[in-house]
């Protein structure tokens, strides 16, 4: 699981990608942007409470001891944004470090209204900073954002939590690279990743004991029904999640219990699953710090720092624009 929606969602395109989701050849499969509606969004909040689940508390750790070491490296005329903000809890760590040294704006780039409006009551006492809040996609957003942005102004891009795994593959470095993009010289980016752990350890952080990150899962065929007509019964898809060897990956699924057909009215389909037969619906990949240096190169960025909690292996990463 990541931190934040991915994308924008448009009804429009959320039916477009369910038709082409649950009707390609081989394995069914949504993209995992669609799983943070209002009822998603409020699950995974319960999801990082969660004993489990230690990624939250982690990077919680690392920003709370380290902030400072982290800003003391930053140019001292920043601006901030962060792409998927959500509440603002865990940015406030180094927006109060950064105050520490002058005024600044804080722009959070978040599809969800009620996100932004939470991110800024949270920050709201924070007197030397201007919020900013962008509803956008993420590069739309960051678009916004330097073109508001001094000459001489520097930008930090927060890109915390884990959402970077839930890219596929190649797709996150192509993601990072569209991002340098953008940016500017000098620029920098903090990226959290979580690391490899054991497989037990991964596997009960995505199959919790109470059953939170099932219904999260299932939530997403609730949203089908709701949204686009859906005709799915939810007691017949079990929450299933899986490690993969091969990608050093957790994959979530929702498998059919039954031989059964399903209407979706706004899709326009008829999308048929045979008793065992399951929806991919999200990929949380987990880092090597080899590979995490490998990305920055690749990507257009010099690493610059790492901090890393040993108690839950995950690592924040402090990249410099080339």
């Amino acid at each position: 699981m990541g931190t934040h929606t991915l994308t924008a969602t448009k009804p429009n395109d959320f039916a477009l990608l369910v038709r082409e989701g649950l009707t390609k050849r081989g394995q069914k499969e949504l993209p995992s942007k669609y799983l943070y509606d209002d009822v998603g969004s409020a699950l995974f909040d319960l999801i990082c409470l969660l004993p489990e689940y230690g990624l939250t508390r982690a990077e919680e750790r690392i920003l709370s001891a380290h902030a400072q070491e982290i800003v003391s490296q930053l140019p001292e005329s920043v601006a901030v944004a962060e792409l998927g903000s959500g509440s603002g809890k865990k940015t406030r760590l180094l927006l109060e470090a950064l105050c520490r040294r002058s005024a600044l704006s804080y722009y959070p780039i978040e599809i969800s209204p009620k996100a932004l409006a939470t991110c800024e009551r949270e920050l709201s006492d924070i007197r030397c900073i201007n919020v900013v809040g962008l509803e956008r996609e993420y590069l739309d957003g960051l678009l916004e954002v330097t073109a508001r942005r001094g000459e001489q102004q520097h930008l930090l891009v927060l890109f915390l939590g884990s959402t970077l795994g839930n890219f596929d593959g190649p797709a996150g470095v192509r993601f990072l690279q569209q991002l340098r993009g953008i940016l500017w010289p000098g620029d920098y980016l903090l990226l959290g990743a979580d690391l490899c752990k054991p497989k037990d350890l991964l596997l009960a952080a995505y199959d919790d004991s109470l059953g939170v990150t099932a219904a999260f899962n299932r939530n997403l065929l609730a949203r089908i029904n709701r949204e686009l007509g859906g005709e799915f019964v939810l007691n017949q898809f079990a929450h299933e999640a899986v490690f993969n060897e091969d990608t050093h990956s957790v994959e979530m699924h929702l498998r059919s219990l039954s031989d059964q057909e399903i209407s979706i009215a706004a899709a326009g389909i008829e999308s048929s699953f045979a008793d065992g037969e399951t929806i991919w619906t999200e990929t949380s990949h987990k880092y090597s710090l080899a590979e995490l240096n490998a990305t920055a190169a690749h990507s257009g960025f010099q690493p610059q720092g790492i901090w890393i909690d040993d108690e839950w292996p995950f690592a924040d990463c402090l990249w410099r624009v080339k």
